[in-house]
């Protein structure tokens, strides 16, 4: 029987303690939002909602959703982060598919990706780029810029080569194509890796708001994040499009508060799905270069 010396259980106590902690600082937050968003405006301006809703009503919720600004950001959103995230995954998986065989000039090719990571053109470049381009206020402005990133792709390649090459041996002795090869061995086989750089790309996608703001004339184009960063942070009272007796009725903060939780609803519901990968691919694809 292995016995757990005492150094070893403090360690464990504390680390578990420390994780509890870290938890509620996580979860605390967003129950208090919860609990605002279904609070009324007397109950928030008395400050008597902690966790819990008082005086209990959906007026913010119902509000929110025929707020058409708050629904075309929604729908904005919702279709960049799955464009960007396939684009991107398809951009990546490919790329580094090719960079995990050796071939002459594979070096080379490597360090101008990891020069992406450390230097960029600068922001003024981009945007006269984007403009000059003629993707300015065009979802493309917000999709095609951030579609390949050199960190998810130095994860795939190094997940692809932790795959047997005796699988793509034989594969090709049966007749098997590159693209069958790596449609049918090396994307079922590295899925722990896809499913935590899709997870990253799609969190990256849903959550960026400067690129909206800079790219976008007009507010109605703005995705999620944008829109919820000229109403929370700027405290733009215009996009939450309330009439002067709906201003006396309901408080902006609950409307605010019901605004950021469901803009995060969508990552949490796809995040359980995922986090059997999560771990495993972090480390899996860090291993090796």
């Amino acid at each position: 029987m292995y016995h757990k010396s005492t150094g070893y259980k403090v360690f464990a106590g504390f680390n578990y303690a420390f994780l509890i902690l870290i938890a509620l600082s996580c979860f605390l937050p967003m129950l208090h939002l919860l609990a605002q968003s279904f609070s009324s405006k007397s109950a928030i301006n008395g400050n008597l909602v902690v966790f819990w809703p008082v005086e209990f009503n959906t007026d913010a919720y119902v509000k929110t959703f025929h707020n058409t600004n708050f629904t075309g950001s929604m729908r904005i959103s919702v279709i960049r982060t799955v464009v960007g995230t396939v684009l991107s995954m398809f951009v990546i998986t490919t790329a580094g598919y090719a960079l995990s065989k050796d071939f002459r000039g594979r070096n080379a090719l490597m360090w101008i990706f990891i020069f992406t990571m450390l230097f960029s053109g600068g922001l003024i470049p981009s945007y006269i780029l984007i403009t000059k381009l003629g993707l300015k206020d065009t979802i493309w402005s917000l999709i095609l810029p951030g579609a390949f990133g050199a960190y998810n792709l130095i994860l795939i390649m190094n997940f692809f080569k932790t795959i047997p090459k005796a699988l793509e041996e034989a594969a090709f002795i049966d007749g098997a194509s590159f693209f069958a090869i790596f449609r049918k061995i090396y994307l079922p086989l590295s899925l722990p890796g896809l499913a935590t750089v899709g997870l990253f790309i799609m969190v990256g996608n849903w959550n960026a708001w400067f690129d909206g703001i800079l790219y976008m004339s007009d507010t109605a184009d703005y995705p999620l994040a944008s829109f919820l960063q000229t109403v929370v942070v700027q405290g733009s009272a215009q996009n939450m499009a309330l009439t002067p007796s709906e201003a006396e009725a309901l408080s902006e903060q609950s409307i605010k508060a019901a605004q950021i939780f469901i803009s995060t609803l969508p990552i949490i519901l796809v995040y359980p799905f995922l986090q059997r990968y999560f771990v495993k691919g972090i480390v899996l694809g860090a291993v090796k270069e």
